[in-house]
């Protein structure tokens, strides 16, 4: 596991100059650079000049792309092309929120998920498994901003018993920071929880057809020790694959919500950055979202081998 952590993690620094490069490559083609919104209404080309020679961006491609890699490696991202501010400091700041609101989310997705799909699987055919699906299903196809939104309308309109913006740090109080936390977590949980649920059900259906299941069963296994020692280890490979590539997909969809519920995250910053054209911003919450992305898929990768230790990663 030491020798299989140390290579990937060794991977890792020849993708993040490849993601590094296509990051910048890409911001630095969108039209309009940031000198145009900086320059006002009517700016004359002196003053454009005037801007791209104080921004650097009157240097060539390569001599831009190095200087901001060089700074990166060093734990500069640059500074925000609008107001100064540091994108590290600024990052470090959203992150707490997005990290909280994320974390939350998956707790939320892998218990109810779990619960939907063991439900299910154990007893496939049953009102519990056509429950299950149907539930499964409608959280598959409703829109999280929607469900967002009817949280908000319900439960702190019509109730009043959450709030419906703003972020307390769990340091300050935990509690608000539940309370403020729990509708968008569970506005951004319900497809994860169908993910989870549908394939909790198909490898626990699947695993409970093995011959290992009914010599347990005939040696008179309690089932809760049946389903905890055998069945959710051995079904587990799938699923946390699939928690995997949702816990991807959440960094991203978390841009949306953070606007709904006006939370101080790192979506919210990147969701002004890219109307604001600030491209050091945007690129650093890339590159930071990408290393994210890695470390995720890594955790992933070495929880197989726990679950099932006949299942080689490379």
């Amino acid at each position: 596991m030491l020798r299989l952590l140390s290579v990937r993690l060794l991977a890792m620094v020849p993708m993040l100059l490849i993601v590094s490069f296509l990051i910048y490559s890409l911001i630095a083609l969108v039209p309009g650079g940031p000198e145009v919104a900086l320059a006002g209404n009517n700016p004359t080309p002196e003053r454009i000049a005037a801007i791209r020679e104080q921004l650097g961006l009157d240097k060539s491609f390569m001599s831009q792309y190095w200087s901001w890699l060089t700074g990166a490696l060093h734990g500069d991202l640059g500074k925000s092309f609008v107001d100064g501010q540091s994108v590290r400091s600024a990052v470090a700041s959203g992150f707490p929120v997005t990290l909280s609101l994320v974390v939350l989310t998956l707790v939320i997705a892998a218990v109810l998920g779990l619960a939907l799909g063991l439900a299910a699987g154990l007893r496939p055919g049953t009102w519990a498994d056509r429950i299950a699906t149907v539930t499964a299903s409608a959280f598959m196809s409703l829109p999280y901003f929607w469900v967002g939104m009817m949280l908000v309308l319900v439960f702190a309109i019509q109730m009043r018993t959450l709030p419906a913006v703003g972020y307390v740090p769990l340091t300050e109080s935990p509690l608000e920071w539940f309370q403020h936390l729990i509708l968008p977590a569970f506005s951004l949980a319900t497809v994860p929880t169908a993910v989870v649920a549908r394939q909790t059900r198909a490898s626990v259906t699947s695993v409970m057809q093995e011959d290992f299941i009914r010599t347990a069963r005939a040696k008179g296994l309690h089932p809760s020790r049946l389903v905890v020692k055998h069945v959710l280890k051995n079904a587990a490979v799938p699923v946390v694959t699939a928690f995997g590539v949702e816990a991807n997909r959440l960094i991203g969809a978390t841009v949306v919500i953070e606007q709904l519920f006006a939370l101080p995250g790192v979506g919210k910053l990147a969701y002004f950055s890219v109307f604001s054209r600030d491209f050091p911003m945007v690129q650093g919450i890339l590159l930071i979202t990408a290393i994210l992305i890695m470390l995720i898929n890594l955790a992933v990768d070495l929880s197989y081998g726990y679950f099932n230790p006949k299942v080689k990663v490379s």
